[in-house]
């Protein structure tokens, strides 16, 4: 099976709606599944983020990111990214971790990248 990374760079209702479902499918798929959220898509990290806000296709981030908490797909949260936005880890979602740049490159250079 294929290794993948998603790296989520935007809070962008739809670009967390594509980021989580691609990577929920690619890990229903039996493939391996990291993610990385950096800039503005740190805003993902914090449980009870409201995600039910429907893209124009009709789905949205609630659709598919319980999914990736539930099955604990490893998600790397930026250090500097979410420290000065003031977001506190006690408050991420179970899967979420801070995490810094020199891992996110280690995993990148181990899998197909895809970027929101």
């Amino acid at each position: 099976m294929a290794n993948f990374l998603f790296v989520l760079q935007s809070n962008d209702n739809e670009k967390a709606t594509r980021c989580f479902q691609f990577a929920k499918i690619a890990h229903s798929k039996g493939h391996k599944v990291n993610m990385f959220f950096i800039d503005s898509g740190v805003d993902w990290a914090i449980a009870g983020k409201d995600g039910s806000n429907k893209t124009v296709t009709g789905d949205c981030p609630a659709d598919y990111l319980p999914y990736l908490i539930e099955n604990e797909v490893t998600t790397g949260i930026c250090t500097p990214c979410a420290k000065n936005r003031n977001l506190d880890e006690a408050k991420f979602n179970s899967n979420m971790v801070l995490d810094g740049g020199p891992h996110l490159i280690d995993l990148a250079a181990e899998a197909k990248v895809f970027n929101f």
